[in-house]
Order: C-alpha cells, then structure tokens, then sequence
C-alpha cells in the first residue's frame, strides 16, 4: 500500500472531552449508587439508540424511571442543562427501551433528572419532565 493511500490516523479526543466523558461517568455512578441507596433497582446504564441515549433506568415498585444525570458546576446549570431536543431524544430512546422490555409495559412511567455538583449531594428531581415536552 502507497503511503497515500493510507486512511488519515484517528483524531484523539481532546483533553477536555475525555475529561468531561470522565467526570459523566463518575456522575452516573454517583447517581446510580444514590438511587440504589433510595431502594431502586438499575436496569439499565447509558441505553444508547439512533435516536437517544438514556443514562438510566431504574425501577422500584411499580414505576419505570427514565433518569437524565447532569454534572455542571453548579445544580442551577445542571438543571439548566437538560434542554427540550434533549429531552425529546430521551423520549424516543425510552419508548425504544420499552419495545425491547415489554414486560415493563404497564409500569408507571417517569422521566426524572439526577443533578450533580461540587460539594452538594446529588439532587433528585421526580418527574423533571414529561413524555408530552
């Protein structure tokens, strides 16, 4: 092979990008052990479709929660932070898990939202936002 026909090397993620994945994950599992401690039961972590990813979903009882986690500097820009497209592609990428699921059918369903800062526990909103957003 010619040396020009050679594929161009992979671009590296930048600095800032593998730091802001890392500090993404860490804040998922900060939720997901913060649920877990609240009596929930993950089912699912970072559920990816063409269409959405859903960073968790967890059950207690009867209620399926499809759970957005935000780290930012402060809760205010987490919260801030989950904006309608995003939560329109959470949406779709739910109804996608539950055609996956359909055992999960009848379950009461909910879109929560995990906030996550420095130096604050993790804030739980129930209900952040709706199917019909």
């Amino acid at each position: 092979m010619a040396e020009t026909d050679r594929p161009p090397p992979a671009k590296a993620a930048s600095p800032a990008r593998v730091a802001a994945f890392r500090t993404g994950l860490s804040a998922e599992s900060r939720a997901a052990a913060y649920l877990m401690a609240k009596g929930y039961r993950i089912l699912a972590k970072r559920f990816r479709t063409p269409h959405g990813e859903i960073d968790l979903v967890a059950k207690r009882w009867n209620l399926l929660a499809f759970v957005e986690v935000k780290a930012r500097a402060t809760l205010d820009d987490a919260a801030l932070a989950v904006t309608p497209r995003q939560q329109a592609r959470i949406v779709d990428a739910a109804q996608a898990w539950l055609v996956m699921h359909p055992e999960h059918a009848d379950f009461e369903l909910r879109f929560d939202a995990i906030l996550i800062a420095p130096r604050h526990l993790p804030r739980h909103v129930l209900a952040a936002f709706d199917a019909s957003s």
